[in-house]
């Protein structure tokens, strides 16, 4: 059961960076655009993706640290080793 935890684990956080890629992509066009509306658009969805970004770093984090048990001290660099 823990396998199936962390391969859904893996698979949000796949999604999550392909996510913010995508939040990043859109910004970078809203910036090029001359009218002002997209300029204004453009400093929202700046401050939303970051935001985003930030966010959902503090999620993975304890989704990851979840998914492998919720290890204590050193079991936890054991883990992280084993990811890198």
């Amino acid at each position: 059961m823990q396998e199936d935890i962390v391969q859904a684990y893996l698979e949000i956080e796949q999604a999550m960076q392909r996510y913010s890629l995508l939040l990043e992509q859109y910004v970078s066009e809203l910036q090029t655009q001359p009218d002002e509306e997209s300029k204004n658009r453009f400093t929202r969805m700046k401050a939303g993706s970051k935001a985003m970004r930030d966010s959902s770093q503090i999620y993975l984090s304890y989704a990851k640290y979840v998914a492998y048990g919720m290890p204590e001290g050193e079991e936890l660099a054991e883990e992280e080793d084993l990811q890198a």
